[in-house]
């Protein structure tokens, strides 16, 4: 179903070349984000206005960035646990 909101974007020219390069992480966000505002079907996402469709776009990216975020703390937590582990020779 997100395949075609993607579409969408792309033919309005909202995505960047990132985007267009991660398309099945933007087709998934895209998933979380329509089911968050109850939009299920395609005829529904065709029919949607242009202000609607930069909202969904603009809250993809939100989402995106947060789980960069999170991923990005979590490596950097990581890191900081290895370097604090002792390590033992015998």
């Amino acid at each position: 179903m997100s395949e075609f909101a993607f579409f969408r974007f792309l033919s309005l020219e909202f995505l960047t070349e990132e985007e267009k390069v991660n398309k099945t992480e933007i087709i998934s966000v895209t998933e979380e984000v329509l089911d968050a505002e109850g939009i299920e079907c395609d005829s529904k996402v065709a029919k949607l206005p242009e202000e609607t469709i930069r909202k969904i776009i603009a809250e993809v990216r939100k989402r995106r960035r947060r789980k960069a975020q999170s991923e990005t703390a979590k490596e950097e937590g990581k890191e900081e646990k290895e370097q604090e582990a002792p390590v033992h020779v015998k």
